[in-house]
């Protein structure tokens, strides 16, 4: 009983992150949709930031940025210009990159696996990709035209970087979505790097705890 209500808010921010993956197409158009796309897109941030308060030393970074692109998120709301939207999606990218280093950190340190470390090893690979998602849209603000997109897409170019972000971070790469500029196809490499050495080493320090709490 007390492993599960451990592992719930881990298991609460894998299905927030899983929520908005699968809802971000479907809400990624018109107006009224994407304020509470908008909305929805916070609810992994904040229980992430709730999560990160259970680790020592995290709290006070996470509770700062996430506070600094709520604000900054609601302004360009009323008021969007390149300049606030683009700084959103700085702000989000840099959240979702304390927010995998405090997890993996947590990670990194079990002695044993339950349940809670295998929502959180989950998590980490999703908000890698969420992660690199908010910094492609960053760029895409910031750099018109670094990123070709497919030809049927008109209106919903978030979901089309989430796409991307996600077989990207999977190394599936279909080739629909390009980056045209030398430093985004850095990025995107990296991404990809990234995905495969995250797999490879979050399965390593499992085994290495299974390992260390089964009896000899």
């Amino acid at each position: 009983m007390l492993d599960k209500a451990q592992s719930r808010p881990d298991l609460l921010l894998l299905l927030s992150l899983l929520l908005v993956i699968l809802m971000y197409p479907v809400l990624d158009h018109g107006d009224v949709r994407r304020l509470v796309l908008g909305g929805l897109m916070f609810l992994p941030v904040f229980i992430a930031t709730l999560r990160l308060s259970k680790i020592k030393g995290w709290v006070a970074p996470a509770v700062l940025l996430m506070v600094a692109a709520f604000i900054v998120s609601l302004v360009s709301d009323f008021v969007p210009t390149p300049a606030l939207i683009g700084t959103k999606w700085g702000l989000l990218t840099v959240f979702f990159g304390v927010t995998v280093v405090g997890l993996f950190s947590y990670l990194k340190n079990a002695r044993s696996v339950t349940d809670a470390h295998l929502y959180t090893a989950a998590s980490i690979y999703l908000l890698l990709g969420i992660q690199w998602f908010t910094l492609y849209s960053a760029i895409d603000v910031f750099y018109p035209g670094s990123i070709l997109y497919s030809s049927a897409t008109v209106t919903d170019r978030s979901s089309e970087l989430l796409y991307f972000s996600l077989i990207t971070l999977s190394t599936i790469g279909y080739g629909d979505i390009v980056p045209l500029h030398g430093e985004v196809r850095m990025l995107a490499a990296l991404e990809g790097i990234t995905g495969v050495l995250y797999v490879a080493i979050t399965v390593a320090l499992l085994v290495s705890a299974y390992k260390q709490r089964a009896p000899e």
